[in-house]
This record gives C-alpha cells, sequence and structure tokens, in this order.
C-alpha cells in the first residue's frame, strides 16, 4: 500500500442530546487526519461528509458515494480512511465504488497499535484485537474465500471452503492467545501482591490520547518513556516509584490513551494493560487544557473508564495540563486556584515547563493519604527494625534523638499501624489521633 490518503469524517447529521453533540465535525475530521498520521500516510485531501441516515450498502448515500469517486479518481489516493464503523460488506461495496483500499476507524487504530505495541502483552493483546476484527471481516460475499480444500484423513469427504478453514484458523488462534494473556493477568496479580505487601500505593494516568501522560510521567520521575505530540505514543504501561513531598511512597503508572469511539475489540483485548487502572488507589485524570475539545475528550474518558468497570466512587484526580499554551492571564489564573482547598479542584500543571508540578505532588499525597492517623512513638535507638519499619511504612513528620531515645512523630495508615504493633508489641506509642 502506499502512503498518499484521502479521509473522510462521517458525521451523523441526528446527535442532538448526547453527549456526541459536544463534538464538532470539524474537530473530528483533524483527529482522523491525526490518526491516519500517526501510521505514516500522507493525508492529501480530507473532507466531513454529513449523514441524515445509514445506508446498508455503503453507509454514506449513493450521492455522497459517487462525489467521493469522482474526487478520489483526481487524488488517486492510495488509501480511503472512513471515520466510521464500517459493516465487511460496506467496506467491500465502497472499495469497488472507489477503485481504492478502503479502511475504518477501527482498523486505523488497530494498524496504530499494531505498529507500537513494544513488549510481549503489548504484542499479544493486538493481535487479539486484529482477530477478533478479522474475523468479522470474513463474509460470503468476498469469493475467494469460497474455494474448496480436499478432505483429510482417511475419510475424505467433501472438504471445507476457505472461509471455514479460515474461521477454525483464526478461531484456534484467538484461544491460544487468551490462554497467554491469561498468564500475563496472572503474573501481574502476583506483581500487585508484592507491592501491596510493600506496600504503596498505585496512582495511575489516564486521559485521552496525546493529553501530554508520558511528558507528565517523565517530569514526575525521570524518566525517559516516549513522549511524542502524536496520538497513541504509548501503548504498554509502564510504573516508577516516586516520593511525595512529605516522604510517601507511590507507585505512578502510565497508561494507554484512550480515545471517542474506541474499537470495543480494544477495550476487551486491553482489558488486561488496563487492569492498573482498575487496582489503582488514586485515578489521575490528565486533560490537554488547550484543547478545543477538552469537554468532549473528558466525556470520553470517563466513558471509558465506565466501561472498564472502574468503580465510581474511586477516588479522581483531574489535572489541567499543557497550560503553558493558553493566554498568561489564563495559566495564572488557573495556577492561582492550585492552592484551594475544593476537594474536587482540578490542579493546572504544565508538565513541559513544570508550572503547577509542586501543587500536583502535594495533591497526591493529600488523596494517597486519607484516613491516615497521626501518632508519636518513643524507640530505643538500638531497634533498628522498628525503626527501619517505621520508615518504609510511614511518613516521618519529625524526629528527636535524646539519652539514647529517638521520638518520631509519624502519620501513618491503620492497616500498618496493625502490623506494627503485632510486629513490634511493646513498643510506646504516647500520643494519636486523627491527621490533619
Amino acid at each position: 500500500m502506499g502512503n498518499r490518503a484521502f479521509v473522510i469524517h462521517v458525521e451523523p447529521k441526528n446527535r442532538h442530546g448526547s453527549e456526541r453533540a459536544l463534538r464538532d465535525g470539524q474537530a473530528r475530521l483533524e483527529e482522523a487526519v491525526g490518526l491516519t498520521a500517526a501510521i505514516h500516510l500522507d493525508v492529501v485531501a480530507a473532507q466531513v461528509a454529513p449523514l441524515a441516515r445509514p445506508t446498508p450498502a455503503t453507509l454514506l448515500g449513493t450521492g455522497k458515494v459517487e462525489e467521493i469517486a469522482v474526487l478520489a479518481k483526481a487524488q488517486e489516493p492510495d488509501v480511503i480512511i472512513v471515520n466510521a464503523h464500517l459493516t465487511p460488506v460496506q467496506q467491500r461495496n465502497l472499495e469497488k465504488a472507489w477503485a481504492s483500499k478502503v479502511l475504518d476507524r477501527t482498523a486505523v487504530i488497530l494498524e496504530i497499535f499494531g505498529e507500537r505495541a513494544a513488549t510481549r502483552e503489548g504484542t499479544l493483546q493486538v493481535e487479539l484485537a486484529h482477530l477478533n476484527y478479522q474475523r468479522s471481516r470474513l463474509v460470503r460475499s468476498w469469493t475467494h474465500l469460497e474455494r474448496q480444500r480436499g478432505g483429510f484423513g482417511f475419510l475424505g469427504g467433501p472438504g471445507e471452503s476457505q472461509i471455514e478453514s479460515d474461521r477454525r484458523l483464526i478461531a484456534e488462534r484467538i484461544v491460544r492467545i487468551k490462554a497467554e494473556l491469561e498468564k500475563v493477568k496472572r503474573t501481574r496479580g502476583l506483581g500487585r501482591q508484592a507491592r501491596k505487601r510493600v506496600p504503596y500505593p498505585v496512582v495511575a494516568l489516564v486521559g485521552y490520547t496525546n493529553a501530554g501522560k508520558s511528558t507528565l510521567f517523565n517530569r514526575l520521575t525521570d524518566s525517559g518513556v516516549l513522549a511524542k505530540d502524536l496520538l497513541f505514543a504509548t501503548l504498554d504501561p509502564t510504573m516508577r516509584a516516586v516520593k511525595l513531598p512529605l516522604g510517601t511512597r507511590v507507585i505512578l503508572s502510565d497508561t494507554v490513551g484512550f480515545i471517542a469511539d474506541l474499537p470495543t475489540e480494544l477495550v476487551a483485548a486491553f482489558r488486561a494493560t488496563l487492569e492498573e487502572v482498575l487496582e489503582a488507589d488514586v485515578i489521575v485524570h490528565v486533560r490537554d487544557a488547550a484543547h478545543d475539545e477538552s469537554r468532549a475528550q473528558k466525556a470520553d474518558v470517563l466513558k471509558v473508564l465506565e466501561e472498564l468497570g472502574v468503580p465510581p466512587d474511586r477516588p479522581m484526580l483531574e489535572v489541567l495540563n499543557k497550560i503553558d499554551l493558553l493566554e498568561p492571564e489564563q495559566r495564572a489564573g488557573l495556577l492561582d486556584r492550585n492552592g484551594r482547598p475544593a476537594a474536587d479542584a482540578a490542579i493546572a500543571v504544565s508538565a513541559l515547563t513544570g508550572d503547577g508540578i509542586p501543587a500536583l505532588l502535594a495533591a497526591f499525597e493529600s488523596h494517597v493519604t486519607h484516613g491516615n492517623i497521626t501518632l508519636t512513638l518513643k524507640l530505643d535507638a538500638a531497634d533498628g527494625g522498628a525503626l527501619a519499619f517505621a520508615y518504609r511504612h510511614a511518613q516521618v513528620l519529625e524526629r528527636r534523638e535524646r539519652g539514647g531515645t529517638i521520638t518520631l512523630s509519624l502519620r501513618i495508615h491503620p492497616d500498618d499501624l496493625g502490623r506494627f504493633e503485632s510486629r513490634f508489641p511493646k513498643k510506646t506509642k504516647i500520643e494519636q489521633g486523627v491527621a490533619s
């Protein structure tokens, strides 16, 4: 396939009353162009195609199909991208009408994921999504799939058609991949159990693709995770330990970006990867504050989280990223709001410049230490085990040494306090209360 692409966004006219009304047809076209560019195609033409009523055979009406055929003949694209979901029959009919290869939105996203997956797990998940998609494309109207194969073994028989053989082979491969992914799932489960024994809270970054999650992740962890102005730059999850200002340690997780109309094949296939989100103690929703479609992108992310089964009561912190792209007055106003005590207030940051990062780290600490208690411990200076436990599992607010005795003021989770009391029953708590 060559690299010239003609992008068409199909815009239904009857979107009133739904969250899709938040989106603008031109913005959706620009996103489709971005997806196309992400698979290294040069967009030679792009347009919005209004759709009053879907046509079963071609999705678009006859007049629009003929109009695009004329444009395609003039532009001579190697592929036509239709930013909508096409049935197998619609895809085949459009390819005939336009004399060009046609890919729908799902196929383009699958192509991106197939190119970017780096780990064994990611590769398996992409292959599973591809196979589920391909299986839906095996229709009897594709005559080359109807060739007969001879029977096998001594019994012979009428044989099986190519389409039946392909379906069987795909189904067998899907079973094998799912078995391998189950092993991955168990391995990740063991990893989560090990972290719970530490235990460090997990903070998961989620958000629309290209919202700046990986740039923010790198800013917070000094990591070298790929961060580009590119849709779906991150596919495989990355985790790093982060020490917060008051000493709390958390595990920060960078995840794959979400997108409007995320293919159902990918929601199912990437459930194993996104289990880190399901298990996270705090979900951090990173938004592109400078994007015209920021509100609509927020609605899309919340919808995907709901589809994944994230409990509605899971603590969530909203972060307005890329404020460096805003006007100075607007940026200053958002940064000024960072100090307000409202629990549901969004934190404004620039992952690129570092503005707002201290407030974000403080917000992380506030969320993960909610419900902790304060207490004061007096320990023998020679008791290294109890001292090490305190530093590992609590925030040490103050330390005083006098006459061979160490006095620690701590903020600690009740579960960790219970473990401390069980392991060191003779240590003395002289003060206890709810942390502020």
